[in-house]
């Protein structure tokens, strides 16, 4: 049964003048007319806009897909392989952009210039951009945000090694201190305390001690921070806090 012109434009979402211009050029012309000279469209001619509409949709110009569709030797397996390749080429293409693309928003978000295999590498399953609204809702209005964002666009894979690996070491520090029971106002816990104040103003922003003691208070207030220190060994969340506040009483007097 064949289709009106009317009936194959909605069919393939094309206009009526899209299809008398392409019997016009003569790339698709109706297999049947009627008595009275209306175009009527065969199964063959449907296959055949199939084609023209998907060459058109990879880029083809119309003249080329022409040559493409008429050549004596292509048959329709082959036109379905060249179909597959283009497609897959564009495929690829389009998961490149989208990286591009996913990469530049979580820059944008959280100012982090990586990519994603060097944010699995450096942060693993923790994702910063999930937190992003929360930090830019308490602490967005403040210079130490907007001075964090400044520094650590900048940072490449290997300033993020390092970060973690200083993170590493103090906190195998700050543990060990712990365990072995030295008090939390003891010169070396409160040494260890300025240590990590020294961390957060070398890579973030100018951490000052009123700044360190609001940090140290949230350690314990924020089971989440809680949770991160008390992995690394019971207590520590607590004993983080108390040294940051000897160690700033320290500094003040």
């Amino acid at each position: 049964m064949s289709l009106s012109v009317g009936q194959v434009a909605r069919l393939a979402g094309v206009t009526v003048r899209t299809l008398h211009h392409y019997d016009e050029i003569g790339l698709l012309t109706p297999g049947e007319r009627t008595h009275a000279g209306y175009r009527r469209y065969t199964d063959a001619d449907l296959i055949r806009l199939q084609h023209i509409l998907l060459y058109r949709e990879l880029g083809f110009p119309l003249d080329e897909i022409a040559v493409i569709l008429d050549h004596p030797h292509t048959d329709e397996l082959t036109h379905l392989r060249r179909q597959h390749e283009l497609l897959t080429r564009q495929a690829d293409h389009l998961h490149q952009v989208i990286t591009a693309v996913e990469r530049a928003i979580h820059a944008n978000t959280t100012g982090i210039t990586l990519t994603p295999e060097e944010r699995f590498e450096i942060f693993g399953h923790f994702t910063p951009e999930h937190h992003e609204p929360e930090v830019q809702r308490r602490w967005g209005h403040t210079p130490e945000y907007a001075e964090s964002r400044r520094r650590v666009a900048s940072y490449t894979k290997a300033d993020w090694l390092q970060i973690n690996a200083d993170t590493s070491a103090l906190n195998d520090d700050l543990a060990a201190a712990c365990e072995a029971g030295l008090p939390p106002d003891s010169p070396h816990a409160m040494d260890l305390a300025e240590r990590h104040r020294g961390h957060i103003t070398r890579w973030f922003y100018d951490c000052g001690h009123e700044l360190h003691r609001c940090l140290g208070d949230l350690y314990v207030q924020d089971h989440r921070f809680t949770a991160v220190y008390d992995a690394i060994t019971p207590g520590l969340a607590a004993y983080l806090r108390q040294a940051i506040h000897a160690n700033a009483r320290r500094h003040t007097l």
